[in-house]
């Protein structure tokens, strides 16, 4: 008498309930070698052996060059057949099954091959270098649709090129459209998107001039997909090459428009990404942490400050680390009565990385506080009033950088030279902690 257990069964476990004894055994040669679970894509090596395609390219992206059954050599390591005959009849055994619960497999999606992807990449070269623009939307398009359909898609096409054409196309399409952006050019960034880290030429193509130009043309007036795409191309051209952070900061326009992208959110994708993108021009010279900050954005940050996620409260406390390293960024930051209470409030309740641009930045505002500050002690007054001797002990003990723990240390020599002032203690965190230093 047949007993079932009433579980679904999915095509990718071992043994499925039905039959005999409660289960429904899958067929020996139904099975990969290599994980002993259905075949759902299943591809022959040149050895005889059929193997689920996703268990055996992990096999040989490994390193491996054998086949794990026959130990022969596998030339090339790639020469994978798929084994329709299998498949189909793997298909046919999950329908036949149906009613003890197993699944039937879909009909796996065929990879795209080098030689394909070659010709895509040839013709979209040569269409962009003639301003073909429909027929450059249709390539991109086809680039785009077969990264998306699986991992080892998006590899193919990476390994055989694409960000290097995609930027130069790109480039191309910028020189002709003088900086206005056209649907040719957010569809390439929406390709490249993809496809990160940028090399070295491509790198190169979306720094010139004209690429940089469409680039802030499409961060300030694209749709929000267009935009986000946009942002992180910059934030990667600016990540990755220290090279280009003065150029893509000096383009025209860049930087009002990545700080609208702050001071008016549209996404916390695009503002994170924004956020990235400044702190590494704002760390890089003291002169664009300058322009940022008379841009308005110290105060922005700060009011944002108060109630963000962790991510968001990272990449902002980042940003204003860069800008109060310089006299404007410090000067926003005195005039702005959040600044210290927010900081010190951050200290050990984020993250580790919260945590120590928040000193840095009260280590910046402390030790210029007496002649840049309008009050002199404000500053530091400010920080005892809101516990921050308190806190900066609590972190010596629990443990910090060495860089982080100098600025702590410097921070408390100066608070403690101003302890006489009335504090505001928050007996519930710092008990046993009020002590000299």
């Amino acid at each position: 008498m047949t007993r079932r257990s009433g579980r679904k069964s999915s095509f990718g476990v071992r043994a499925l309930v039905g039959l005999q004894g409660g289960e429904l055994t899958v067929p020996a040669h139904f099975r990969c070698p290599i994980s002993l679970e259905l075949m759902k894509d299943p591809v022959t090596l040149p050895t005889g052996i059929t193997y689920d395609r996703r268990n055996i390219e992990a096999w040989l992206e490994a390193g491996h060059e054998t086949c794990p059954v026959t130990k022969r050599l596998v030339a090339g390591g790639q020469d994978l057949t798929p084994n329709h005959t299998i498949r189909r009849l793997i298909q046919d055994w999950c329908v036949a099954n149906r009613k003890y619960g197993v699944e039937r497999i879909p009909t796996p999606r065929i990879p795209t091959s080098a030689a394909e992807v070659a010709g895509i990449l040839s013709e979209l070269a040569a269409a962009s270098r003639r301003g073909e623009v429909p027929r450059c939307l249709e390539l991109v398009g086809r680039i785009r649709c077969l990264a998306g359909e699986n991992e080892r898609n998006r590899r193919c096409i990476v390994s055989n090129g694409a960000v290097a054409v995609l930027s130069a196309a790109f480039a191309a399409f910028s020189r002709v459209n003088a900086g206005r952006p056209a649907e040719v050019e957010e569809e390439i960034l929406a390709a490249l998107a993809g496809m990160f880290p940028l090399g070295a030429e491509s790198r190169s193509q979306l720094a010139a001039p004209e690429s940089l130009r469409s680039l802030v043309g499409i961060v300030s007036n694209g749709d929000l997909t267009g935009r986000l795409n946009a942002v992180q191309v910059v934030k990667e051209l600016v990540h990755t090459d220290v090279a280009l952070v003065g150029a893509v900061a000096d383009a025209e326009g860049m930087a009002e428009a990545l700080v609208k992208l702050i001071r008016e959110p549209i996404s916390s994708q695009v503002t994170k990404s924004s956020l990235v993108a400044i702190f590494y021009m704002v760390s890089s010279r003291e002169a664009t942490a300058s322009r940022f900050a008379a841009m308005g954005l110290v105060p922005v940050l700060l009011d944002a400050l108060v109630d963000c996620d962790k991510s968001t409260t990272e990449k902002i406390t980042g940003v204003l680390d860069g800008l109060c390293g310089c006299r404007r960024g410090r000067q926003a930051a005195y005039h702005h009565a959040l600044t210290t209470p927010v900081l010190v409030k951050k200290i050990l309740r984020v993250s580790v990385m919260t945590t120590e641009f928040s000193v840095s930045i009260l280590w910046k505002l402390c030790k210029n506080s007496d002649r840049e500050a309008e009050t002199g002690e404000g500053c530091l007054a400010e920080a005892l009033q809101v516990g921050a001797f308190q806190k900066l002990l609590l972190l010596l003990q629990v443990g910090c950088g060495e860089a982080t723990k100098e600025k702590a240390s410097e921070l408390l020599k100066l608070l403690n030279a101003s302890r006489l002032k009335p504090e505001c203690i928050d007996s519930a965190d710092f008990k046993a902690l009020k002590r000299p230093f």
